[in-house]
């Protein structure tokens, strides 16, 4: 007789993973996004320093970084050597620095100093490329979006979920799977599953709500290296 593993079709098996990971972390993408942030500004700035960065040290800087450059139009005119102090443990803080200038300054030239709502609008700000625009579209404004992370990535692969292994089409299965409206949600419930439990390199399989589902493709064997996190 066919175990869970191999008896459901990728479709069904995220249609499941989804149900399971929603109880296991209820709420939306809204509410469960680990970036403090009070209005679609904020959460664009805080994503592009998240890049190469953890959550929890964005969520340091920016109280002080948003006190003092509470607005687009601040923010495209602030000090250079300035700006970078205020960002410097974030990592790569000169790339970021140019990357917010320029996207202020486009805020304010091209949206009057709104963050637009569209996909394309939104990878058109620099330093915004997709993961980051579908993730202000998704919390910041409730619209249909499915960031991929390198957790998404992973987690869809280790779970048979796609075959796809680029972000654009691991994107467009999940999306094929579920409802638009489900999209963000699932996205940050599978970010959070994959920081607590299906981690890179010790994944904890026996405490895991999704174990007799996962295939386990692609799981370490203990000491492998984990992938690089993706912007």
């Amino acid at each position: 007789m066919p175990t869970p593993r191999t008896a459901l079709t990728a479709r069904a098996r995220t249609i499941e993973v989804d149900r399971r990971l929603e109880a296991r972390f209820p709420g939306t993408a809204t509410s469960l996004c680990a970036l403090r942030h009070r209005n679609a500004f904020e959460l664009v700035v805080a994503t592009v320093l998240s890049a190469q960065c953890t959550d929890v040290r964005v969520n340091e800087v920016t109280p002080s970084l948003f006190a003092r450059f509470p607005t687009p139009a601040a923010l495209a005119a602030a000090p250079r050597e300035e700006l970078e102090q205020l960002i410097y443990t974030t990592g790569f803080f000169r790339s970021k620095a140019e990357h917010l200038v320029g996207l202020a300054a486009v805020l304010c030239e091209r949206f009057g100093g709104e963050v637009p709502q569209s996909l394309e609008d939104l990878q058109s700000l620099p330093g915004v490329g997709r993961k980051t625009a579908n993730v202000v579209r998704s919390v910041a404004f409730g619209l249909p979006g499915l960031p991929v992370d390198t957790h998404v990535m992973r987690l869809s692969r280790r779970l048979g979920l796609t075959r796809a292994t680029e972000p654009v089409g691991i994107e467009r299965v999940l999306c094929r799977a579920l409802l638009p409206a489900q999209w963000g949600g699932f996205s940050v419930r599978m970010i959070l599953h994959g920081r607590a439990t299906c981690t890179a390199r010790r994944p904890a399989c026996d405490a895991c709500v999704l174990e007799d589902l996962c295939p386990r493709r692609g799981v370490p064997t203990r000491g492998a290296a984990s992938s690089r996190p993706s912007r």
